[in-house]
């Protein structure tokens, strides 16, 4: 896990999501928003100890969402309790259920995209994935009503997995387990913000 004192992470200026239409809570509509926040010339790497308490910069996180529908049409996911050795302090204890993290500075040195390096790396480091799966990107999240949301902008990508057969690598990803997705539903009331906003948008029945 890299140093947050040291730690150079990928952001954009709050500014810039006002102007392309701010909005709270969850957006499908992910286009606009994508092709203007990864070109180069708004995009900086700068000391996530510095950015993390300074809401000019949204700081861009992959939050993958990993999901099983088994034979009957019943629909699973992914979900896990944050130890107190995750990089954010604010999330300890709470409920998950989105993989992924910050793109660093170091992801400029693979092939692909910083981002695309980013996510994958991310989701190396914290599960292993045992099973062959295809993602898609399903939104974005912005929450500026919490202090962590404040300060990131959450890229979300629902993962659609062959086998529910994801264990954890990192031993601060606790008691992680397939669930039933209206199980989950049925009380939200312990997960972290941002789960909450994406499973009420992408799973409760409207």
């Amino acid at each position: 896990m890299a140093d947050t004192a040291t730690e150079r992470v990928l952001v954009v200026p709050t500014e810039l999501f006002h102007r392309l239409g701010h909005f709270q809570g969850f957006c499908d509509d992910v286009g606009p928003y994508l092709d203007a926040v990864f070109k180069p010339e708004h995009v900086t790497y700068r000391p996530r100890s510095e950015v993390e308490a300074d809401p000019g910069f949204k700081q861009l996180i992959p939050y993958v969402i990993f999901r099983y529908t088994d034979a009957a049409g019943q629909v699973s996911v992914f979900e896990y309790t944050r130890g107190t050795g995750q990089g954010e302090g604010r999330l300890h204890s709470k409920r998950s259920v989105g993989i992924g993290g910050h793109i660093a500075a170091d992801d400029t040195a693979g092939s692909g995209s910083p981002y695309e390096e980013g996510m994958r790396r991310e989701l190396e480091e914290e599960v292993d994935i045992r099973t062959p799966y295809t993602a898609r990107c399903a939104g974005l999240i912005n929450d500026d009503e919490t202090e962590v949301g404040r300060v990131h902008l959450g890229v979300v990508h629902v993962a659609d997995v062959e086998r529910p057969d994801i264990r954890p690598r990192e031993p601060d990803i606790l008691a992680a387990a397939f669930k039933p997705i209206d199980d989950v539903l049925r009380d939200l009331t312990g997960f972290e913000t941002w789960s909450q906003i994406c499973l009420t948008a992408l799973f409760r029945k409207r």
